[in-house]
């Protein structure tokens, strides 16, 4: 594609303002982790090597620094092939790149902190009415790589990102070696340790579960309504969007990812995808975490349907009361939400 440099440099450079001006606002945790996996990818490292210390942590003190002057500019508009495009026009900007093999994303992740980058495009395929984009390696990237997210009637899961992602917990994993879900994940796949074998076999087989949940998140839109982006943007408290995003990940994988991982005999994949059912999320629904535990030990997936049947039904009212609480009085709405959640939030047996 002619001028692709000036592509990629200008999708660079709008994921270093992004990153001036939002990383920072990260926990400390997460900001290290993602400023780790930024390092690994911008020097092309693999995701085993070592790690030199000393040469990470001056890096990190230059991309602060840098980070100091970038904080100011404006966002740039993408050019490509002799036009400029706005960097979030994505339905425009890869009607043109897709024809090259190229996709980009550009949208408001979470805590509103936009998100771009650039990579080749595997594949693109229809799926419930969604274009799924699936990229490979990455030209641009900003400190958050999602592996995959919902944005415009379109999903985009990206490969690099789920292989960097599944180096890393399999690498935290390896220190205790704890028993647990994802253990059985690991046993299923037959390997130990973030080998790059291990780690292409669970990206190529949890591409599809991630796809899944975003699937989820299309189906459970309509059931929610337009208002319901507008709720969580009017939110200031964490608490109170992190607790609105659970319900609707919990309704989106009660619509979709559960019921289609037992219809497949995705038993890798199960195992997996209640590794990452943490936090919030695990703690609403006791009665799914229950049910994987019966299937676990018996093979019997009966109760992890009926879960899910009745978390399709449990998380759409939820997410309903949690609306009315909102509409009815905004100002007073977070309070309201969390308290309600506590009280009447989680779905046991």
């Amino acid at each position: 594609m002619r001028d692709f440099q000036q592509t990629i440099e200008a999708v660079q450079i709008n994921c270093h303002i992004t990153d001036a001006r939002h990383a920072r606002e990260m926990t400390m945790c997460n900001y290290l982790l993602g400023m780790r996996e930024l390092y690994i990818w911008e020097h092309e490292f693999p995701p085993t090597r070592p790690l030199v210390q000393a040469d990470l942590s001056r890096w990190l003190v230059q991309r602060e620094a840098y980070w100091d002057e970038m904080e100011e500019l404006d966002y740039r508009p993408i050019p490509i092939a002799g036009r400029e495009y706005d960097p979030f026009d994505i339905v425009a900007i890869n009607s043109v790149l897709e024809p090259h093999g190229l996709v980009y994303g550009g949208g408001l992740g979470r805590w509103c902190k936009p998100h771009f980058f650039l990579g080749q495009l595997v594949r693109s395929e229809k799926r419930h009415g969604l274009t799924v984009r699936v990229s490979g390696c990455e030209y641009a990237r900003d400190i958050t790589a999602a592996p995959a997210a919902l944005r415009e009637g379109a999903v985009f899961l990206r490969t690099d990102a789920l292989q960097r992602w599944l180096s890393e917990k399999v690498e935290i994993w390896s220190v205790h070696q704890a028993d647990g879900a994802l253990q059985a994940a690991l046993d299923c796949y037959g390997q130990q340790g973030a080998n790059a074998t291990l780690l292409a076999r669970m990206a190529e087989r949890e591409s599809e579960t991630l796809i899944l949940h975003e699937v989820g998140e299309a189906l459970a839109e309509p059931l929610l309504g337009g208002d319901w982006r507008d709720m969580i943007m009017s939110f200031s408290s964490r608490r109170s969007i992190v607790l609105a995003r659970s319900i609707r990940d919990n309704l989106a994988d009660c619509l979709s990812t559960v019921p289609e991982l037992i219809g497949h005999g995705a038993t890798c994949s199960l195992h997996f995808y209640f590794s990452n059912l943490d936090g919030l999320r695990r703690s609403l629904f006791p009665r799914l975490v229950a049910a994987y535990e019966h299937w676990r030990d018996s093979g019997d997936s009966s109760l992890l349907l009926a879960a899910a049947e009745t978390g399709r039904t449990h998380w759409q009212w939820a997410a309903q009361h949690l609306l009315t609480a909102w509409k009815n009085d905004p100002v007073a709405a977070q309070t309201a939400i969390e308290n309600w959640v506590e009280n009447h939030g989680p779905l046991s047996l």
